[in-house]
């Protein structure tokens, strides 16, 4: 079963909800009042923001292509194509085929990324977590497009909304959720909560809770990559790094910066946008100046600045993100240099669980509602025989009850004890006094 953003209205107010294929409303609805949106409106001059709204809702209708409508023979629909036009993005091309096993693997994993997710909501309001809980609900084909097509040994450098990325990178989701429930078998043994993830043994390099700071680390891995076969001789293929950030990172010195570097030495590095257009309650083209002659603020267009390749695709097709990953990672691979990605997304809830959302128009809100790229595969894998009714049904229900065993370990899992206090803090926590038993 999979669950579809579903935007409601209900006298003066406007919810979202979680709603399963089979018309069973089984999540929470988040209130959004007007009053407030009158009140700052008030503040930032209304009428201007109304403008610069519909502008960029006029943009979005008319770049986006859908996968059931693109034309082989379309411009815009090339993944490989390095000539792009102002607004162009790469799309789903219907050449572009993946067999009945990947297929699968990428529907599965946006599944387990959506469902956990939720799971993570449900669990935030019943008070099993704490702080800070950015969730990803909206994103999933960026994180399943590109990290499926990587390697097991490939790195993975995420952000505070780093979930799905551990999830995606092989992370076991029981060990993600104990993470997430402060408990001993977490991820980090309970320390490290929603925005700190990190796994050596699935190369997953953290969740970082400022921005950019993962940004430079996912070069480092990169840098220690070709150094070993440039330096040290090592004839194996190079691990490539992909690091993910938000559009609002992307004013941050440390992006440009690690551009540079990449480039200069040509490190195998993904540097993927995850563009959802809003940065905390920033709108992007309130935030990010255009480049010349542009009337949007893209992203991708600041790679050939950096002698790097820049793709725009759409963050809402998974196949797409999926082309043009693979590409990337594969120059990569062979030595000729990093990317940027920038992919067009959109979240479904808010910034945290925190977040009452209520800077973002239900126009906006809606326009991305029905993109959701878990229908939009689902139905793909049927058009395209890859999959039948009844797998789907039989993967759906296999995620949820992974799912739920994900919880019901969390749950066991036992709390930290206090030995574990200084750990990692000090060299020595003895030496300050600190027994073994905290």
């Amino acid at each position: 079963m999979y669950h579809q953003a579903v935007l409601t209205r209900k006298g003066s107010c406007t919810t979202w909800s979680r709603q399963p294929s089979q018309n069973k409303s089984s999540s929470r609805a988040f209130c959004v009042s007007p009053r407030v949106h009158a009140a700052r409106g008030v503040e930032r001059g209304e009428g201007e923001r109304e403008r610069r709204d519909a502008v960029r809702l006029s943009a979005h209708k008319k770049d986006v292509v859908n996968v059931a409508s693109v034309n082989s023979k379309s411009s815009s629909s090339s993944a490989s194509s390095p000539k792009k036009q102002e607004g162009d993005k790469v799309v789903f091309d219907p050449s572009f085929k993946v067999d009945k096993e990947t297929a699968k693997d990428i529907y599965v994993d946006m599944l387990k990324g959506r469902n956990f997710e939720d799971m993570c909501a449900q669990m935030y309001y019943r008070g099993k977590m704490f702080g800070f809980v950015h969730l990803y609900n909206g994103q999933e084909a960026v994180s399943t497009g590109v990290i499926r097509a990587m390697r097991s040994d490939d790195y993975v450098c995420s952000t505070y909304r780093d979930h799905v990325h551990a999830v995606s990178k092989g992370v076991p989701m029981g060990k993600v959720m104990a993470e997430l429930f402060g408990k001993k078998d977490g991820i980090c043994r309970g320390q490290g909560g929603s925005m700190h993830m990190f796994s050596a043994e699935h190369n997953f390099l953290g969740g970082f809770a400022f921005i950019g700071e993962g940004i430079p680390v996912g070069a480092g891995a990169a840098f220690q990559s070709r150094y070993k076969r440039d330096v040290l001789g090592d004839e194996t293929e190079m691990e490539v790094c992909a690091s993910f950030f938000g559009d609002g990172t992307c004013n941050n010195g440390a992006f440009y910066e690690t551009l540079n570097m990449a480039s200069l030495y040509k490190l195998p590095c993904l540097f993927v946008v995850e563009n959802n257009k809003w940065a905390i309650g920033m709108a992007h083209d309130r935030a990010t100046a255009p480049t010349l002659g542009d009337k949007e603020p893209y992203i991708y267009k600041k790679g050939p600045a950096f002698g790097m390749p820049g793709v725009l695709v759409d963050g809402m097709d998974v196949m797409a993100v999926r082309k043009v990953a693979e590409e990337a990672i594969a120059r990569a691979r062979r030595g000729d240099g990093p990317t940027l990605i920038e992919c067009e997304t959109y979240r479904y809830r808010g910034h945290s669980l925190a977040d009452p959302d209520e800077l973002r128009k239900p126009e906006e809100k809606e326009f991305y509602a029905k993109r959701d790229p878990i229908p939009k595969f689902r139905e793909y894998l049927i058009k395209q025989g890859l999959a039948t009714e009844k797998e789907l049904k039989e993967w759906e229900k296999q995620v949820e009850d992974e799912v739920e065993e994900a919880v019901e370990f969390a749950d066991a899992s036992e709390r930290p004890g206090k030995e574990q206090l200084l750990e990692n803090v000090f060299a020595d926590p003895s030496g300050f006094g600190i027994a073994a038993d905290g």
